[in-house]
């Protein structure tokens, strides 16, 4: 059994540009930088940062575009891919990238929501488009630590029979 699975959470480095193959496909590429810690041998703390290349295709292109902006936290589900090409020099290069197959926003900064406008999906993409009335997932995110807790019936265990219709899911 094979798996190339890669997760990163880590912040965004630079800002996102969407651009369009000649199929008319968007794409997005960006770079996420993580950070790790540790303590030495001497008790020093010591950090180090480590840079990922980023493709995102499709509708998780225009997301990020529209969404993510140069320092947001983001976490990046996808798998690893490497390519190679003939440079002007003639010499061969290689580059290994994440290929997003799935984006998880950050919390939003202080200064608000999305960097510029809402985002509209495109048609048949299976999702609702935020509107100023509704909130946004951002929105979901901030307001789950107001939310009451909902009762849940209980069930007795001293009962020698227990019915499905008794069971709270």
């Amino acid at each position: 059994m094979n798996l190339n699975k890669v997760i990163i959470i880590g912040n965004v480095t630079s800002e996102i540009t969407l651009k369009a193959t000649a199929t008319n496909q968007p794409v997005s590429n960006f770079s996420v930088a993580t950070n790790r810690v540790w303590t030495d041998k001497s008790g020093a703390k010591q950090e180090a940062a480590e840079f990922h290349r980023v493709v995102a295709w499709g509708r998780q292109a225009e997301i990020a575009s529209q969404f993510l902006s140069k320092g947001g936290l983001v976490m990046i589900e996808g798998r690893l891919q490497t390519r190679s090409w003939k440079g002007t020099d003639g010499q061969n290069h290689y580059t290994t990238e994440i290929i997003c197959e799935n984006l998880q926003l950050g919390p939003r900064s202080a200064g608000g929501g999305a960097k510029s406008g809402s985002y509209t999906p495109r048609a048949g993409a299976g999702a609702s488009t935020p509107k100023p009335s509704q909130p946004s997932a951002h929105d979901a995110i901030d307001t789950m630590g107001d939310l009451e807790e909902e009762a849940l019936p209980e069930v007795s265990l001293d009962e020698t029979e227990i019915k499905a219709e008794d069971l709270p899911f």
